[in-house]
């Protein structure tokens, strides 16, 4: 069953469309990932300091090996982010 990850991020003030620019390359690295269906980033038309990372993995298992590849690494962007960003899961059909 494929699984559905949506992250809300915040950047600094001013900052959401440098954090784009500066994960753009990231994610594209993690769209080659074996399982990755989808991992794109969004920029609130409203606010564009709120971002939305929008993500699709064919099973659980391709998921927590993104997770388990990355576990360490310094998160992409974290000098112009908000804090950490808050993550759920869903299954898809």
């Amino acid at each position: 069953m494929a699984v559905r990850v949506l992250v809300n991020m915040s950047a600094l003030l001013g900052k959401g469309s440098e954090l784009a620019r500066m994960r753009a390359s990231h994610n594209a690295e993690v769209r080659k990932e074996s399982g990755c269906e989808q991992f794109d980033l969004f920029q609130n038309t409203e606010n564009p300091d709120q971002l939305l990372l929008v993500a699709r993995w064919t099973d659980q298992a391709s998921l927590e090996a993104h997770t388990e590849r990355h576990r360490g690494q310094p998160r992409v962007g974290a000098d112009l982010s908000g804090g950490p960003g808050k993550g759920e899961r869903y299954e898809a059909e």
